[in-house]
């Protein structure tokens, strides 16, 4: 099957690029948003459970997005486990219950490396797709709002 779109074929290819590492990440991110969400303990259990559960959604909404725009340039989005897995550049969470304190650090460092490809994914489109750049761009806004909720935490 074949979708047409307006891009050049360079362009859909460097913003298909962008749009499948984005989703991986991005569907990465919600999962252990989930996880930290059901396993977090310490005193500050409840805001952050509630922080993960917003930010797995967050990223949920943003990879339908995301998919749903691969699919509209003509690309097919890959959100399976295996690909998930080969191509995130997220780190994982260890198993078990996670300390507050640990969730905190672990969430922030995911999402400062997530933003910082999410930038130059920004940078990458900016000539090739300026709708795909337009979506980055504002994923990565609400990405580092939620990344300066989780600092605001330990920062006092």
């Amino acid at each position: 099957m074949t979708i047409n779109t307006p891009l050049a074929t360079d362009d859909q290819t460097v913003a298909a690029q962008a749009l499948q590492g984005s989703l991986t990440d991005l569907l990465d991110l919600s999962l252990n948003a989930k996880q930290a969400h059901w396993t977090v303990v310490g005193p500050l259990f409840r805001s952050l459970h509630q922080e993960l559960d917003e930010l797995a959604s967050l990223s949920r909404d943003f990879a339908d997005r995301l998919a749903e725009r691969s699919a509209a340039i003509g690309r097919a989005p890959d959100g399976r486990p295996g690909t998930i897995t080969a191509t995130s550049g997220l780190s994982a969470l260890p198993a078990g219950w996670i300390k507050d304190s640990d969730v905190r650090g672990l969430m922030t460092t995911s999402m400062a490396v997530l933003i910082s490809r999410m930038r130059q994914r920004v940078e990458d489109t900016s000539t090739a797709d300026p709708v795909t750049q337009d979506l980055l761009i504002n994923l990565t806004g609400e990405l580092e709002r939620q990344h300066w909720m989780l600092q605001a935490q330990s920062s006092y």
